[in-house]
């Protein structure tokens, strides 16, 4: 069935866009305005090009067929790795992140259109093994989640590293990968989370010796009971493997949980406890108790707040706000432009944000549903998952329910990268949406 030019697009997710960007370069101006009037940057202007230049994108992105990417999708996978790997090596440090590349005074941070081509590798290879063992087909998901993670853990970029997980986690629960293998890697997270957090309250917050956090701080009782779960492990798979009793399969599955988050926690807190990441340790303690260390590492979540709270349900009026113009809100044109948003105009404002985003949640959701194609559905709920966790996170950072992890708003915040990869991902949910039932090009793919 032929599809007209004009048939291709979903209008509504367009006009949702449309709406976010221009509040997007609306308010990235209002917060370059000091309290004295003056425009203190034109950082505007340069968001206004890059809306237009990732406009452009999207509708290319719409009109080529997602389907031909199947072809290249090695290619695709290596050029994800030689990027990260090349930014590591040759790099620019910005915001105490090696995350940048500058060609000829403009520069691109490859972990941004690396969360495109990371999707459609992954929506290649789950497709490709749909019908392989459950259990390799998850290992190997994770393993090609884990090595574009571990590229940008290198360049100092937390925040941009775990995006990458709920992409891994929507796509293959979306893959009919079972919750049993899924599972354990979310509770294996979150106690590494917790693991974490709890000597750091100790040292940093309570500033009291506590006898059982030193399960998770001593280095001789750590290495003690990652030998006795290890060797649990092992008696436990000697047992199953020779009476398959059930409670030996639960024995296993709990401990390897609990092994593998005190590993990795011990890693988080020896890389933690250094002098170099201060600024990310604080910023966990922040989340732990608001007012710690509120100069510094609690100013920006402290304003952010004071700011939402300032608005009401219409706001102090555009280019009115007490807390962006008296600069009481750092980073408030990328990590915290929902504070200022919500300052200027209010509770109306921050739920045209809700609104917006919402409507294209359901919109991914509904191409991915409808689509008859499994890579199209995979490269729909990869960008999903993209999407959700970045507003979940943001919104999350300005009200003080997440911890701070330089986050942007999709479509709103500052910055070229991710507003173009964004526009790009975006394009292809729509280039899956439209071509539901076209089945012209798929039969030569095959």
């Amino acid at each position: 069935m032929k599809i007209k030019f004009f048939e291709r697009f979903d209008y509504l997710i367009i006009v949702c866009i449309v709406i976010l960007s221009a509040m997007g370069v609306a308010f990235i101006y209002s917060s370059a305005i000091d309290s004295s009037g003056v425009l203190q940057n034109l950082d505007y202007r340069k968001q206004s090009v890059w809306c237009a230049v990732g406009m452009s994108l999207m509708i290319v992105a719409t009109i080529f067929d997602y389907r031909l990417f199947k072809r290249y999708a090695i290619p695709i996978g290596i050029i994800l790795v030689v990027s990260l790997i090349a930014t590591r090596l040759f790099g620019k440090t910005v915001n105490n992140s090696k995350s940048w590349l500058g060609f000829y005074g403009l520069g691109i941070q490859p972990s941004e259109p690396g969360k495109i081509l990371f999707i459609l590798f992954m929506a290649w290879f789950l497709e490709r093994s749909d019908k392989d063992n459950p259990l390799k087909r998850f290992f190997l998901a994770l393993c090609f989640t884990l090595i574009p993670m571990g590229l940008i853990l290198l360049q100092n970029d937390m925040g941009t590293a775990l995006v990458y997980f709920p992409i891994f986690f929507v796509m293959c629960y979306i893959a009919h990968v079972p919750l049993r293998y899924l599972l354990p890697v979310l509770f294996c997270g979150i106690l590494t989370i917790v693991f974490i957090m709890v000597p750091l309250w100790q040292q940093y917050i309570l500033q009291k010796p506590i006898y059982i956090v030193s399960v998770l701080r001593d280095k001789t009782i750590m290495i003690a009971i990652s030998i006795t779960l290890l060797l649990i492990i092992i008696l436990s798979l000697l047992g199953y493997r020779y009476t398959k009793k059930k409670y030996f399969y639960w024995i296993i599955y709990v401990c390897s949980i609990l092994l593998i988050s005190y590993a990795l926690a011990y890693m988080g807190l020896h890389v933690l406890t250094k002098e170099g990441h201060k600024y990310q340790r604080n910023r966990l303690l922040v989340y732990l108790k608001s007012d710690y260390d509120v100069q510094v590492a609690g100013y920006n979540v402290t304003g952010a707040k004071i700011a939402i709270g300032s608005g009401g349900m219409f706001g102090q009026g555009f280019k009115m706000g007490n807390q962006s113009h008296l600069k009481f809100v750092p980073e408030q044109s990328t990590d915290f432009i929902f504070s200022i948003i919500s300052e200027e105009i209010g509770f109306i404002g921050g739920l045209i944000v809700f609104s917006c985003f919402l409507l294209i949640f359901l919109r991914i959701v509904i191409a991915a549903r409808t689509t008859s194609n499994l890579f199209g559905s995979y490269i729909c709920s990869g960008v999903l998952g993209m999407l959700f966790f970045h507003f979940l996170v943001n919104i999350g950072m300005d009200i003080g329910l997440m911890p701070v992890m330089g986050i942007p708003l999709p479509f709103v915040s500052y910055g070229g990268s991710a507003y173009i990869t964004n526009c790009i991902a975006m394009g292809l949910v729509m280039s899956v949406a439209s071509r539901k039932l076209d089945f012209g090009i798929m039969n030569s793919l095959q």
